[in-house]
């Protein structure tokens, strides 16, 4: 999470919001450290529901396709970050024609802005979105917000530039109403320093999950290790062919994006050559890759973390996005 400034604490006070698709609360993290007040949120995995209960002291309700639009309280701001399976180049790709319905999730974030008619709605989801379907999936967003009233911006950033190092993309949108008479809205710039994954490693000693994370086969190191501070990926080994899973990076550049699926040794973190050894990485440090604090209470077993890290939102950028929405809005 961002050093807040003391006058940012409270600049959302007098705004409530709701969490859709909460997962394990990134987006709750990033509006309430502002200042928001959650009053709804609603996630159908029941393991990211108890982890999200545990860190927020709130229970999320279930099923968003199966509650009462009227029975969701009223508020200012809709976060939501929908699944983005259908939509990622890992995927099918069947964007809202998914087979298992997981595409049409976005029109539940209409049905209850429609009714509710809040003032922001923020929206996530893999860069692959922006492209979908030669571009008609964004269009189909931007068309169905600006046909109950909004006004809408969108734009794919990257995680590294906001100081959290790891490779992950992501397209954030946002959504203004009408009478706020937004004209433009420009989207965080890039920060002028970045972190590498070695500032946020963890000592192994530290570890708080247990489970193989060592890597306990023959690897090769093809290329040096570059100079601390690479802003991008560096690739610098192998196991077997190097497939995806197979690859090796060095901690003086970034991560790889988390994933909550993918196989192979390396998959949902990426390995690493850490103490000239090559590992995965611990919960901790996706959790520090997604922007959550270290008071922030992790599930139970290293499976479920990665899960839930790799389907979460990166809470810095959030952030940012959210100190430019204020200078509109306050």
């Amino acid at each position: 999470m961002i050093e807040m400034k003391e006058h940012e604490k409270n600049a959302l006070k007098d705004y409530k919001f709701i969490d859709l698709f909460c997962g394990i609360g990134g987006f709750h993290l990033a509006v309430s450290s502002f200042g928001g007040q959650c009053v709804f949120a609603s996630d159908i995995n029941q393991e990211a529901c108890k982890v999200y209960e545990e860190n927020f002291n709130m229970t999320p309700e279930g099923d968003i396709t199966q509650i009462p639009v009227e029975t969701i309280p009223q508020h200012d701001i809709i976060c939501a970050g929908f699944p983005c399976q259908p939509f990622s180049i890992s995927g099918q790709k069947e964007g809202f024609k998914d087979s298992r319905g997981r595409g049409k999730l976005f029109f539940e974030v209409v049905r209850i802005a429609k009714y509710h008619k809040p003032k922001i709605i923020i929206l996530e989801n893999v860069r692959n979105f922006a492209n979908h379907d030669n571009g008609r999936t964004l269009t189909t967003v931007y068309e169905e917000l600006e046909n109950i009233g909004y006004k809408v911006f969108s734009e794919v950033l990257c995680a590294t530039d906001y100081g959290v190092p790891q490779a992950r993309k992501r397209i954030y949108i946002v959504a203004f109403k009408n009478d706020l008479n937004i004209k433009d809205f420009s989207f965080p710039s890039s920060l002028t320093s970045y972190k590498t994954l070695k500032d946020i490693l963890i000592e192994d000693d530290k570890n708080e999950i247990k489970g193989n994370y060592w890597i306990s086969r023959d690897y090769v190191i093809n290329q040096d290790e570059p100079v601390n501070g690479l802003n991008k990926l560096s690739r610098i080994g192998q196991i077997y062919l190097g497939r995806q899973g197979e690859r090796i990076y060095s901690i003086n550049g970034q991560s790889t994006t988390l994933s909550s699926c993918g196989g192979g040794l390396g998959g949902k973190t990426g390995m690493y050559l850490i103490k000239n050894r090559v590992r995965k990485l611990y919960p901790r440090e996706c959790a520090r890759l997604m922007g959550f604090p270290d008071s922030f209470r992790l599930a139970d077993t290293q499976e479920k973390n990665y899960k839930q890290f790799g389907n979460s939102i990166v809470v810095d950028v959030v952030q940012y996005i959210i100190r430019n929405i204020i200078k509109e809005i306050v």
